[in-house]
């Protein structure tokens, strides 16, 4: 059986227009060739999406459906009527056809079939190329396996740990919705679904919940390797000559340099007595005969330094 992508790609070369539907995994419409819409039933719809966040009322919606059905695209309501702007629009279906085509593109054990001249009742409000949409698809899943290799969490309830270890956490908004939302039953898809959000978008923060330690751990299977999150290497240490085989020890730091106090008292500047100005620490190395070592912040270094100084203006 051809792929998704296969299809979709052959639908372009012939600049089709009409909806792939992939048995119940949910739906591609395309014009001229270009994917305009996508629907998943593991991802909330458009229409989820702006009702869930209370930008539109569901009345609206059937509204704007029933617009569409009298052959006024519904999108074109929506935005005629003030309720949203077009750019709203837009940023939404964006999304909404971001997150279902992640879903759709390696679906598989589905009959396509493809029903020329059906769109999508919002109609064409953004234009996808096929291979710019796929090419996101596994941008986005190469996110996902960095953030958590395994897709285990992908479909098992969402059980935050009780109590943590951690003196201070901090969550990206996301994060905190997903913690809060979670009743230990609900799939990332639920929660999708009940906070109004993106699908994957909640994958992606489950999985980085779990790579951070804050849920709970479905039991590996027996013989089985649990997975564990990648994580950054780290950055390299300079090192010297090493035994092979043994790794290679940092250097150790160059000793501090002790300057020597100047050989003639002519090389100290004349001050009033009571003159304590410690001159830069740089001028030692750079020959300065207003040298003086720097205070290490103990009364008696500095108290010694100031009678070694005057003893040698009383000799000038």
């Amino acid at each position: 059986m051809r792929s998704v992508e296969n299809i979709l790609r052959g639908l372009a070369d012939d600049r089709a227009t009409g909806s792939l539907r992939l048995g119940k995994a949910g739906t591609f419409y395309l014009t001229d060739g270009r994917v305009t819409y996508a629907e998943s039933t593991a991802a909330p719809r458009v229409e989820d999406l702006l009702t869930a966040s209370r930008r539109i009322s569901a009345h609206a919606v059937r509204q704007a459906r029933q617009a569409a059905a009298e052959g006024r695209w519904g999108g074109e309501r929506l935005v005629g009527k003030g309720l949203l702007t077009r750019g709203e629009l837009e940023f939404c279906v964006l999304n909404a056809v971001l997150d279902a085509a992640y879903f759709l593109c390696d679906a598989t054990g589905h009959r396509p079939r493809f029903r020329p001249g059906e769109l999508h009742w919002l109609g064409p409000q953004w234009y996808f190329e096929v291979t710019g949409l796929f090419r996101e698809c596994k941008r986005r899943k190469a996110r996902l396996d960095e953030a958590w290799p395994s897709a285990e969490l992908d479909v098992l309830p969402v059980v935050p740990l009780g109590r943590i270890t951690a003196q201070r956490v901090v969550l990206t908004p996301m994060q905190w919705e997903v913690l809060v939302g979670a009743d230990s039953a609900t799939t990332p898809a639920d929660l999708a679904q009940k906070l109004g959000r993106p699908a994957y978008s909640v994958l992606l923060a489950v999985r980085q919940l779990a790579s951070s330690g804050l849920l709970h751990m479905p039991e590996p299977e027996p013989g089985a390797v649990p997975a564990t999150p990648a994580r950054p290497a780290k950055p390299a240490v300079p090192s010297g000559p090493s035994t092979p085989g043994m790794p290679a020890a940092p250097d150790p730091p160059a000793p501090l340099a002790t300057p020597q106090p100047p050989d003639t008292p002519d090389l100290l500047p004349k001050r009033t007595r009571g003159d304590t100005k410690i001159p830069d620490a740089g001028a030692a190395s750079s020959g300065s005969s207003d040298w003086l070592p720097a205070a290490t912040g103990d009364p008696t270094d500095l108290n010694l330094l100031i009678r070694l100084r005057n003893a040698l203006e009383a000799l000038t």
